[in-house]
């Protein structure tokens, strides 16, 4: 079968949609990622076909009323204003990657693949195809067990499940660019073309949460049709190997511990470099440091900090005594496979949730939002992952059944019983 899966994001956004393109085609079958143009060198070691994406939004990554959004979380009043500007901004540019989706028509498929947040539904329906939303986060599917995480406010358990509306009407925000693809596709305005989560006919699609059900809490009650597969892994491109200096490093002493925060940054990079720097100075460790893209600024390092430039996940996450990071879906499956135990900084969106599930499950302490951050308090929590042994049994054993759920495997079954 041939697939198609478009994305977009940045690179921790897309790298779970190119480990299933992987491992369809290590499966003998055909698949194609469109991500943005920024993210081709996700593709290219493996060999997969790659439709570039215009980068959208991935354009703003820098600008200060995305830092601020990352910043504040987008809560109390400030939040509320700064999320309707960067939504204003966002609808223009998601229209330019929306034209550049319309290329996949002419390559054909037999399924599309897409996240939630993309109406790449309207492509499968102009091919007569399936479309299957693949989500990275519990916050597509509503569940009266666990609220939306996505909210920034407490609510009584009996509106879990209504929780989970704000999300249909950020979706339904875009209906105007939506319909503009449809136009341009030559479909019809029928009803109900704005749900994701639906077929054209009115039935259910078939869903892949991305994730793994022994992080959520117990008693889900998704329905049949939607299928919680496990983590999405890309593995170490074919003939990567360490630096000589990570792999001196690394040999060089006893484990260290990973700090690190994807291209999350609040509006002072340079504020979470320092006490990134201090932490790990007061909490008497070595460090590898993932600088990433602007999630922090760092000066002059010891001889005990390693300054990481791009090392894959699986490779090195097994061989840190803890991981520090910010809480996203990607990295949180990755320590978790890892079996380390974690710190999580969470920044904005979905990374409280995880923070707080991984505090949950016992592989973390407490959440350490990085708007109080402090030197002192990341450094114990730093210790107390790197140190305590009733932590680092449980980080074991979650990340022995994390790595049985294949997650990536059981998805592509999933697949291949659609067409």
């Amino acid at each position: 079968m041939k697939v198609v899966i478009l994305t977009h994001g940045t690179r921790g956004d897309v790298q779970p949609y190119a480990a299933l393109a992987y491992a369809l085609m290590e499966a003998g079958h055909e698949a194609v990622l469109g991500a943005p143009a920024a993210s081709a060198s996700l593709a290219e070691p493996y060999g997969m076909p790659f439709l570039p994406l215009d980068d959208g939004p991935n354009k703003l990554i820098d600008d200060p009323e995305i830092r601020q959004a990352i910043e504040t979380n987008y809560r109390g009043l400030r939040g509320k204003k700064i999320a309707l500007q960067v939504m204003r901004r966002t609808k223009p540019l998601m229209g330019q990657v929306f034209a550049d989706m319309i290329r996949a028509v002419d390559l054909g498929a037999d399924l599309i693949v897409h996240p939630p947040g993309i109406p790449a539904h309207h492509i499968a329906e102009k091919l007569g195809v399936p479309a299957v939303p693949a989500a990275m986060q519990p916050v597509w599917v509503p569940t009266a067990t666990f609220p939306n995480p996505m909210l920034p406010v407490r609510l009584p358990r009996a509106l879990n499940r209504a929780s989970y509306l704000p999300i249909k009407m950020l979706l339904r925000s875009f209906a105007g660019v939506a319909d503009q693809l449809r136009d341009t596709l030559d479909l019809a305005k029928r009803r109900g073309r704005h749900d994701v989560m639906r077929a054209p006919g009115g039935g259910p699609s078939t869903v892949l949460q991305a994730f793994s059900r022994h992080v959520l809490p117990p008693g889900l009650d998704y329905p049949a049709t939607v299928h919680t597969t496990g983590f999405w892994y890309l593995p170490a491109a074919p003939g990567w190997a360490p630096s000589d200096e990570l792999a001196a490093f690394l040999a060089d002493g006893p484990a260290p511990v990973y700090v690190g925060f994807g291209s999350m940054a609040g509006t002072d990079p340079e504020r979470i470099g320092r006490i990134v720097t201090e932490a790990v100075r007061l909490a008497g460790v070595r460090a590898v440091l993932a600088a990433g893209w602007g999630g922090m600024r760092v000066g002059d390092l010891s001889g005990d900090v390693f300054l990481l430039e791009q090392a894959p996940h699986d490779w090195l996450f097994p061989r840190m005594a803890a991981i520090v990071h910010h809480g996203g879906s990607g990295t949180t499956g990755a320590a978790l496979a890892a079996g380390r135990p974690q710190v999580v900084v969470p920044f904005v969106a979905d990374q409280p949730f995880w923070a707080a599930r991984m505090h949950a499950t016992g592989v973390a302490p407490a959440p350490m939002p990085q708007r109080h951050l402090t030197p002192e308090g990341l450094a114990s929590a730093i210790k107390l992952a790197a140190t305590d042994h009733a932590m680092a049994e449980k980080a074991t054993i979650l990340g022995g059944l994390v790595r049985a759920d294949d997650g990536v495997r059981t998805a592509v079954k999933i697949l291949e019983s659609l067409v």
